[in-house]
């Protein structure tokens, strides 16, 4: 199970990168081995540290939110290595990064970001699911701007390097710590690292290149989807800012219950009930199938309760395959609870033709006391 990073920082799931780096210094400063030694506030600073390694990533973050963990295959234990735990990654959280040069380090990351992932998700039915469809779904995304086409300015107007930063993205500060001076240096506050400013905005974005739009789109979802699967249609999310590319949208199966069959993978099964004698002297049954329509189910003669019928081939399709798997018949035999004077002549006289029938208490190791249908009949209704 995915951890909960937003939880262990006790911040929410909208929180900004400075509300998540507040929350990392202020329990690091309580939780710190070099402040704190009891084994237990190291541990919670392991944790600590790896939820802010993650949400501190924008990359990371999205895979969180989209229900994955994304240390779920590293190790986030030890003081030193990939993880926030060195001494020099908590002054990383605490001063925004160590620089002992006079230049700001690394590149502005500039205005155009590539988008988020969305996700959607849409019911399907039964037979929907068995034969794929094209649903047409309304969207709420961010969209590129129509107006400013994702520059962000107004007109012909151009952006212009920062002032602030010198177009670097970053500015350099001095602040004295337990160890001395410590240079560091933080994003942009006027161009938030963009290294650049638009000091005519667009009027209908204002600035940001992109707007909030609702949308419909169609969606082709392939057949033999089944509940919970995701479809992933490219580039429908998201627009990033200043006009970056569009992350993915992504549509989450809801399959709905059917009044007939219970889906277990791509098999199907249903109930037929079977009067006793037409159990005794075999019969057919039809049944309306999702794919194939009215098909023909032959109950042989002297079928026992709790017996299953197969029709090979009549379940739902596999996904991206041409096979199908199969419907399973559980035969329900009824026994009538009425029968009038002439019936009960009938059935008195069939008794003395095979009077050397018994009623009979089985043992747990009979090959006749499976109840192997009421098993499943309760297992795949879920009761």
């Amino acid at each position: 199970m995915a951890r909960d990073y937003y939880a262990i920082l006790g911040v929410g799931r909208t929180a900004t990168d400075q509300e998540i780096k507040r929350a990392y210094r202020r329990l690091a400063r309580e939780l710190h081995p070099d402040v704190n030694p009891d084994p237990e506030a190291q541990e919670k600073f392991r944790d600590v540290s790896a939820a802010y390694e993650v949400l501190s990533d924008p990359e990371k973050r999205r895979i969180v939110d989209m229900g994955g963990d994304p240390l779920s295959a590293a190790t986030a234990g030890g003081f030193s290595g990939a993880g926030f735990g060195g001494l020099g990654d908590v002054f990383e959280a605490f001063f925004g990064g160590m620089n002992t040069g006079g230049a700001p380090r690394g590149k502005p990351r500039g205005r155009v970001q590539p988008g988020a992932d969305s996700l959607l998700r849409t019911r399907l039915s039964l037979a929907e699911c068995a034969v794929g469809v094209t649903k047409h779904l309304t969207v709420d995304t961010a969209v590129l701007c129509d107006v400013c086409q994702g520059a962000g300015t107004n007109g012909n107007s151009k952006p212009v390097r920062c002032e602030t930063c010198g177009g670097a993205g970053e500015v350099q500060t001095v602040q004295r710590s337990f160890l001395g001076q410590v240079m560091t240096s933080r994003p942009c506050p006027t161009c938030r690292g963009a290294g650049e400013t638009i000091p005519d905005p667009c009027r209908k974005c204002g600035g940001d290149g992109r707007v909030r739009a609702r949308r419909e789109i169609a969606a082709p979802i392939p057949a033999g989807v089944a509940n919970g699967m995701r479809v992933r249609l490219a580039a429908q999310g998201e627009v990033g800012p200043g006009g970056g590319p569009a992350g993915d949208l992504y549509v989450e199966i809801v399959e709905q219950p059917h009044d007939t069959f219970v889906r277990d993978s791509d098999d199907l099964h249903c109930t037929v009930r079977v009067p006793m004698v037409d159990a005794a002297l075999g019969t057919t049954v039809v049944v309306d199938t999702i794919l194939d329509g009215p098909t023909e189910l032959t109950i042989p003669p002297g079928t026992q309760p709790g017996e299953v019928s197969v029709l090979r081939g009549h379940g739902m399709p596999k996904l991206r395959s041409t096979s199908r798997g199969d419907l399973l018949a559980h035969l329900d035999i009824v026994v009538p609870a009425k029968l009038d004077a002439k019936q009960v002549d009938l059935l008195r006289k069939y008794k003395a033709l095979r009077n050397g029938e018994r009623s009979e208490v089985l043992t747990a190791g009979s090959e006749h006391n499976s109840g192997l249908f009421a098993r499943l009949r309760a297992s795949f209704s879920g009761r």
